[in-house]
């Protein structure tokens, strides 16, 4: 059993991006066995190992790597034996040439047997280099390849990294592994707390590390099970019980705070009840975005006049750390009871005019022009989901005049959420101020949707003018880059229509959005489909997340349907027809139907001429076609594909049947063509729901 050792590097450095650090972390575990792995010293039964993170460092511990490499015997390749020796038998530069690149003489080649011929070979013996000698690349490699947008040097070295590195543990077993990297010495030094424990602290084993960096150094490091973000939500949480509250725990905040401290602290503190007449929102804002405090709630979900902060120290003197919080926390919620006071004199219907002087993007113009488009499309799809037209464009008129309020010019968090506070303010129906603080979402994977029709028409409008007008001005999603962020409007715009059940023709409504778009493309048609393209690729990403098989998707897809809620309805029914026992067979047999046809080169009669079924089978099924033709056609209509696949299930034993007794490409052309049309028939009553050839039956 080969030799294997734990394995620890650290990197250890200024303070690191908090939102960006677990992606930093998981990326450099991921490079750090790719590169293992790459360089034979990944062990055949391997344990992933731990993560560990936080502000000050990144650590990766695997229990176990080779300490070196197999010997491994790698063939060498030359001429052509031809080519390799003269009429007299004599090497040719050629061979010579090969043999000294071998370091061996022409001798000891050996012929080779190959796809082209004879060639010289010469079999090398290579000897495995130890883990100690790789690991320094190893490791350089897997930091060069993170993902870091701006990367930055200090002091007057070359290297360059998020921030600047100070200390660097490279440590296989107990031995600690001497190089140079990112500009510092690796050794088996790390360090602890800046104030708790700020003297270094060595290493006598990888497997030590978070333990002795806990105990010694107090520094607890986050790793990939969240011990530090549960540990967080525990202090929180008992924190807010001493003052009857419950807290509210976002986990993206939970993440960023166990990315800023290194030794948690729950301090509670309180502000004036007065700021409690603002939304809730607004105080949530300050507290969560601007000071990542924790608010607290009473038992009905009333918010309190309490927060919890996380402090990075134990201090001896907790009162001052809480009276400090508190100060801070004062002036910005004052300053947020000023904009909401402010805010509120003026009318959203009077701040129309200023979005003229906001520009949305350059070739699509100003967000007063984006409004005016949304409220015609908005319009149009509330008449078509069965909502109010009208309230739904005047909700469009206003859904973008927070953007110049003061509010949201310092939490733009808060922007359409404010629109509806003022809307209501302003005394504009429910169903306008409803839909103008819905129409972000869904903003995030898992975020609410719409609840009111005009917010659901107002959102869908939004999204699909960005999507459309960037499409049109050439600016659409390539690879990794999608600065509009189309993929998530596309996926909400998706989510919305499907899991609200609204009725409307997509492709119709990207021709009306783009016949309004001031970025004029050379031909409509085209990119009305590129577009409904994208977007159905965010419905398959959607699918594929929810369980749905890519082929059935696929299936559906052949069909082209253009309203999502019909291509929603036709999926529902792959799906429960997968689960029947006929669905195989005939899914087999359309896969069957297709190939015949396929070969017959569209051959085929346009109609059956039931005169010339001679074959009892044949006859059988086209009965079974007809009658099912009659039978479907009203639940087709209806968009009742689950019952149609049912129906069509009863004509597996026909179909077995017909396929065992009758031979489809009969010498008599007029037998051949007259079964190839009854196959077109057959065919033809399937792919009414889907493609059912694609369907995976293996």
């Amino acid at each position: 059993m080969a030799d294997t050792k734990p394995f620890l590097v650290e990197i250890g450095s200024e303070e690191l991006p908090p939102k960006n650090l677990k992606h930093l972390a998981e990326s450099l575990h991921r490079n750090l066995l790719a590169q293992l792995a790459s360089n034979s010293l990944y062990p055949a039964n391997p344990s992933e190992g731990q993560t560990f993170f936080s502000p000050r460092r990144l650590a990766i511990y695997l229990p176990k790597i080779l300490v070196k490499q197999e010997d491994r015997a790698e063939e060498r390749l030359g001429p052509a034996v031809s080519a390799a020796f003269d009429a007299a038998g004599r090497p040719t530069k050629a061979a010579e040439g090969f043999a000294k690149s071998c370091g061996v003489t022409v001798s000891q080649l050996t012929p080779r047997h190959t796809e082209k011929g004879e060639r010289l070979a010469y079999t090398l013996r290579l000897k495995g280099k130890t883990a100690a000698e790789l690991l320094p690349q190893i490791v350089s490699e897997s930091l060069a390849k993170l993902p870091i947008q701006k990367r930055m040097r200090w002091g007057t070295g070359q290297a360059e990294f998020v921030r600047p590195v100070h200390w660097m543990v490279l440590m296989l077993g107990d031995r600690a592994i001497k190089a140079d990297i990112l500009g510092v010495k690796t050794g088996n030094q790390t360090y602890g707390h800046r104030f708790h424990h700020p003297a270094a602290i060595t290493l006598k084993h990888p497997a030590d590390y978070a333990k002795l960096l806990e105990k010694t150094g107090k520094v607890l490091v986050e790793d990939r099970h969240g011990r530090l973000v549960k540990k967080i939500s525990a202090y929180v949480n008992h924190a807010a019980k001493q003052v009857h509250g419950r807290a509210q725990l976002d986990q993206g905040l939970l993440e960023e705070v166990a990315a800023l401290v290194e030794w948690p602290v729950p301090i509670t503190g309180s502000f004036d009840k007065k700021f409690l007449a603002l939304p809730d929102e607004v105080i949530v804002a300050v507290l969560e975005t601007q000071q990542r405090y924790f608010p607290l709630r009473d038992t009905k979900g009333k918010l309190l006049s309490y927060f919890i902060a996380i402090s990075n120290i134990q201090s001896r003197k907790p009162t001052v750390v809480r009276s400090g919080n508190e100060r801070v926390i004062t002036p910005r919620l004052t300053d947020a009871e000023f904009f909401w006071e402010s805010d509120r004199k003026t009318t959203l219907a009077s701040r129309i005019p200023e979005l003229d002087r906001v520009v949305f993007q350059k070739q699509l113009g100003s967000y007063a022009d984006k409004a005016r488009r949304t409220a015609k499309l908005a319009a149009v799809i509330a008449e078509r989901i069965g909502s109010d037209p009208h309230l739904a464009e005047r909700a469009a008129q206003l859904a973008k005049c927070d953007l110049v309020t003061g509010m949201v010019g310092e939490f733009p968090e808060l922007q359409g959420i404010m629109g509806g506070y003022y809307a209501r303010h302003d005394g504009e129906p429910d169903e306008i101020s409803a839909a103008i603080a819905e129409h972000y979402r869904p903003s995030f994977a898992g975020d609410a949707l719409p609840e009111t029709k005009t917010g659901q028409a107002l959102a869908i409008a939004d999204k699909l003018d960005t999507i459309v007008g960037t499409f049109a001005m050439g600016q659409k999603p390539t690879g990794d880059k999608d600065p509009f962020g189309l993929r998530r409007a596309a996926l909400g715009l998706m989510r919305i229509l499907v899991e609200r059940q609204l009725d409307s023709d997509l492709t119709v409504l990207i021709q009306k959005s783009l016949a309004q778009q001031p970025a004029k493309p050379p031909s409509h048609e085209p990119l009305v489909m590129e577009i409904y393209e994208f977007l159905l690729e965010r419905l398959r990403v959607y699918y594929l997340e929810n369980g749905v098989r890519a082929d059935v998707f696929e299936a559906v897809r052949a069909k082209q349907p253009h309203n999502p809620l019909d291509f929603h309805r036709r999926v529902q029914a792959v799906n429960i027809f997968l689960t029947i026992p006929e669905a195989l067979c005939l899914a087999s047999a359309n896969k069957r139907i297709a190939n015949i046809l396929r070969q017959a080169g569209g051959k085929t009669g346009r109609t059956v001429d039931a005169e010339m079924l001679r074959e009892p089978a044949e006859r059988t099924l086209y009965e079974n076609i007809r009658r099912l033709q009659r039978d479907i056609q009203p639940l087709v209509a209806a968009g009742d594909y689950i019952n149609t696949l049912k129906k069509l299930a009863a004509l597996r034993t026909p179909v077995d049947e017909f396929f065992d007794k009758v031979l489809v490409m009969e010498p008599d052309s007029a037998l051949r063509e007259n079964r190839l049309a009854l196959l077109s028939l057959l065919s033809a009553l399937f792919l009414q729901t889907a493609d059912l050839a694609m369907l995976q039956t293996d």
